[in-house]
């Protein structure tokens, strides 16, 4: 199975406001830069965004390793939210909704194709592949 690591962002003008997203694949020495865009719009959405249609690009199963500097998508699976939220209907520990829930849903159908690990790295640090997707999910944003 092929090892693809990815680093993904997002960014809002605004929250809510115009937003982008940027993901970037890497598996061996090659390369795939993604970016997409939506307004309006909020940054966890293009932060959730960036992940599902990173996956969505990938043609067959892989072992992936995202790099995110989002808490929330992070969290979610790392912390185990994720499971609690689908053992409570979609709602939060304190019973309401779960914000962003058709792009949650669109994350869980994409990771049935893969295996995903994520990986929390510190936003806006020494993480050269992190600083670069934050400056390219900067850019996609169209105002």
């Amino acid at each position: 199975m092929k090892e693809v690591t990815i680093y993904t962002d997002g960014a809002c003008s605004g929250n809510p406001g115009p937003g982008g997203w940027a993901a970037i694949l890497m598996h061996g020495s090659q390369e795939r830069v993604i970016t997409g865009s939506e307004n309006p719009t909020t940054n966890n959405r293009m932060e959730l965004a960036a992940v599902v249609e990173s996956l969505r690009v990938l043609k067959e199963k892989c072992k992936i390793f995202v790099h995110t500097d989002s808490a929330y998508v992070a969290n979610a699976f790392n912390q185990g939210w994720i499971e609690g939220w689908l053992n409570n209907g979609w709602r939060t520990a304190n019973k309401k909704p779960v914000k962003n829930k058709d792009l949650w849903v669109d994350l869980l159908s994409q990771m049935d194709r893969h295996e995903v690990e994520f990986v929390k790295v510190k936003g806006h640090a020494d993480d050269d592949l992190n600083n670069r997707v934050d400056r390219l999910a900067v850019d996609a944003i169209h105002y």
